[in-house]
């Protein structure tokens, strides 16, 4: 069985697009476990609508760890709400080459239906995931594959991580297995972050990211880059 874990909050916009997209794929031996952090919309509803089990959530690594502890599954797929399963083999294909290439824990490509600032973004992220994974392995919290064993060896995600879980989570994690960038497998992902918070902010963001990173090793445990959480919840008062 596979468990994929999405961690939510205020995602009524999103979350029915991405439920209706695993529903639709060929692989059909799953769970979905929604780690929801007190919607104030219908997050909750649908998520139960489409058969998912909800657990309490919280910043998304904490949400991520909440719903790897009820998982049933031998292979953990965490996504972000904002992400879509394009390919309705997406999963048969994912699970196919994580065994096939004996991994651990995997990315696959990212996509986006932006413009074309969008595109670019990430374009380059997805040449610095695939270009970086034999050094200091990247991971984008949208979409990962892990084996349980590998998650609860690493105690899941740092909680206390404001920024950078998801790659301090790989880089942890190739320690004790194999990580690889999953150039087979593309996953849909929302733009609205760089909608939200323009390209310029997220492009420094991220280069600050990925500087301290290097400099340091690991992230500190707070927001060293001004990374706004929340940034989500007021598309619920625009409608």
């Amino acid at each position: 069985m596979l468990s994929i874990i999405i961690p939510t909050k205020n995602e009524e916009k999103y979350l029915p697009k991405l439920l209706e997209s695993i529903r639709r794929q060929s692989f059909g031996d799953y769970e979905i476990i929604v780690a929801d952090n007190n919607s104030q919309d219908r997050t909750r509803e649908i998520a139960r609508e489409f058969g998912a089990t909800m657990v309490q959530g919280g910043l998304p690594g904490a949400g991520r760890n909440h719903g790897a502890a009820e998982a049933n599954g031998d292979i953990i797929l965490f996504l972000d709400a904002d992400t879509e399963l394009v390919d309705i083999d997406f999963l048969k294909n994912g699970l196919k080459e994580f065994e096939e290439k004996k991994l651990s824990m995997g990315v696959p490509i990212a996509i986006t239906e932006g413009n074309f600032l969008d595109k670019l973004f990430f374009r380059y992220w997805n040449y610095f995931v695939a270009s970086s994974q034999f050094v200091k392995p990247l991971a984008g919290g949208w979409c990962i594959f892990v084996k349980k064993e590998l998650h609860q060896k690493l105690n899941g995600f740092n909680e206390k991580l404001m920024l950078g879980e998801d790659s301090d989570y790989a880089q942890r994690g190739v320690k004790f297995g194999k990580f690889r960038f999953m150039l087979d497998l593309k996953i849909k992902v929302s733009s609205r972050r760089l909608k939200k918070e323009g390209y310029l902010k997220v492009a420094l963001q991220d280069i600050g990211h990925g500087f301290y990173l290097l400099t340091h090793g690991k992230m500190d445990e707070k927001n060293i880059v001004g990374y706004e959480f929340d940034i989500y919840d007021d598309e619920k008062k625009e409608k």
